[in-house]
């Protein structure tokens, strides 16, 4: 009876031990997941400022500009900042729907409604996607800065004509 009953109990043990899987949320895979979530959004947080930087600097061009007459070169200058700030909106819109895609792969592998090799997968692509965003963030940057420089210079000239112009009525 004893051996009988110590046999049902080590096949009961033993399909028990093999039909349980383990926690779809504790593998490292999943956890670099998680981990990768958090670095996205920090990264978001620091587009988000730095959109608000650009945005700043936009409005005190336009405020810069409104003592110039009739400068095309300052209207061509500004009208390319605001198409980058309408580009970077987008791309910021673009990044949030991102990291919702991410947070909901995130989930669907914690709950183990995705295998780990979907997960992998669409991990990947994610990353590639997120990478290509923060490429396209660096290079509006640079060109926001470009813009920047550019109008400091023009604003700069501007000052020097007008106060030669001063100078030369007052002789």
């Amino acid at each position: 009876m004893k051996s009988t009953f110590f046999k049902v109990f080590a096949v009961a043990l033993t399909l028990t031990a093999v039909s349980c899987k383990t926690n779809p949320a504790e593998t490292p895979e999943h956890k670099a997941l998680v981990a990768e979530h958090e670095t996205m959004m920090k990264t978001h947080e620091e587009i988000e400022k730095q959109h608000a930087t650009m945005n700043d600097d936009h409005s005190k061009m336009v405020v810069a500009h409104k003592d110039v007459e009739n400068d095309s070169l300052h209207v061509v200058n500004e009208k390319t900042h605001a198409a980058i700030l309408t580009s970077h909106t987008s791309l910021v819109e673009k990044h949030k729907a991102l990291i919702a895609d991410h947070k909901a792969l995130e989930e669907k592998h914690a709950t183990g409604a995705i295998s780990l090799e979907e997960m992998t997968k669409d991990h990947e692509n994610l990353k590639k996607q997120h990478q290509e965003m923060l490429d396209e963030h660096h290079k509006m940057l640079k060109e926001h800065e470009t813009v920047k420089t550019e109008d400091a210079k023009m604003l700069e000239e501007h000052q020097k004509e007008t106060t030669e112009e001063t100078t030369e009525e007052k002789k």
